[in-house]
């Protein structure tokens, strides 16, 4: 069994590579060659907690997966992952674990590669404005995705806590320096979002983070935190504004996310305003972007393909590499 840290990884992993495993992740979704059951939830409401256990089953790859990982937004007080996780990859042939990842960077890489993946295939070619709400642990993911994919002038940064969104700014200023994309933190969330041509939002807001009104024509937004009913970033006037309306799952989605599903039972959208899934996009099933005008929304809550791809190519690569400690 190979153990592969969040250190070993980045030696032989990029956050390029994690955008195109995505893509083959979201079209076994969508072509129903991935066994991968919507995610047990258990709470922990004494810490504000969650316990999730993800498996999946791709039979054309011979691989099983399992991540089991605990959302916690307390620990950012104490300075710890929001979201600490492993992620097990399995031999489909014999039902051996053959690899133990970290799985806080895998899920790192993974969610930051969709909003990555919708950018790429959903978003206008010349954008040049970047937001991001949220400094938790995924937003590092999500930004190095977003400049990777646009060449952008600036991406500004909005955080409930100023003081954490400015070391959450200087701290990405050297991770991403390659980057000539500015990096800037702000003070509101309308400053934030003003004239920029993508969004992302990270949060576990009960609450709309943003005002849909100052979303500009031609943006693509994808919103992440939202994984629980009860679960709110995005301001539903978006959605009434917006020209189409992608998942990761639909299945998923309409199970967890109250970005959708609060809208749905106020009936301020219905199902008929859906476009579709990003993996049939990917596939040329569904329409994507038709003109540099749409207001795009791409809503996310993760599926675990997504795991089970990522960590195999990751291992693949680690084993080629001689990375990792071998745990006999």
């Amino acid at each position: 069994m190979l153990l592969l840290s969040e250190k070993d990884i980045k030696k032989v992993f990029t956050m390029k590579e994690a955008i195109e495993a995505d893509k083959v992740a979201f079209k076994l979704v969508v072509e129903d060659k991935a066994q991968a059951p919507i995610r047990t939830n258990i709470q922990a409401p004494k810490y504000d907690g969650s316990f999730l256990f993800m498996p999946a089953y791709v039979e054309d790859m011979d691989l099983a997966s399992l991540k089991i990982v605990n959302i916690f937004p307390r620990n950012i007080e104490k300075g710890k992952p929001t979201a600490p996780a492993q992620v097990l990859l399995i031999d489909g042939t014999t039902g051996e674990i053959i690899a133990i990842l970290d799985g806080t960077y895998v899920t790192k890489l993974r969610t930051g590669a969709a909003s990555g993946v919708a950018f790429d295939i959903l978003s206008k070619n010349d954008c040049k404005i970047g937001a991001l709400i949220g400094t938790g642990s995924q937003a590092e993911a999500q930004l190095e995705a977003m400049v990777n994919v646009r060449d952008l002038d600036e991406v500004r940064v909005y955080d409930l806590n100023y003081e954490r969104t400015v070391d959450f700014v200087e701290k990405m200023r050297k991770e991403l320096s390659e980057f000539r994309t500015k990096i800037i933190a702000v003070k509101i969330s309308d400053e934030a979002v003003d004239n920029a041509d993508l969004l992302i939002t990270v949060t576990p807001s009960t609450k709309p983070v943003f005002d849909g009104n100052k979303i500009k024509k031609g943006a693509t937004v994808s919103c992440v935190g939202a994984y629980q009913h009860h679960m709110q970033e995005m301001d539903p006037v978006l959605l009434t504004r917006a020209s189409k309306i992608y998942f990761d799952s639909k299945e998923a989605v309409l199970s967890e996310s109250g970005d959708i599903l609060i809208p749905l039972e106020k009936g301020i959208i219905s199902e008929k305003d859906f476009t579709g899934e990003i993996g049939d996009v990917i596939l040329g099933n569904v329409i994507s972007r038709e003109n540099d005008d749409e207001i795009i929304v791409f809503e996310t809550v993760g599926v675990a393909t997504q795991d089970l791809v990522v960590a195999n190519e990751i291992y693949k690569k680690a084993l080629k590499a001689n990375v990792g400690k071998i745990w006999e």
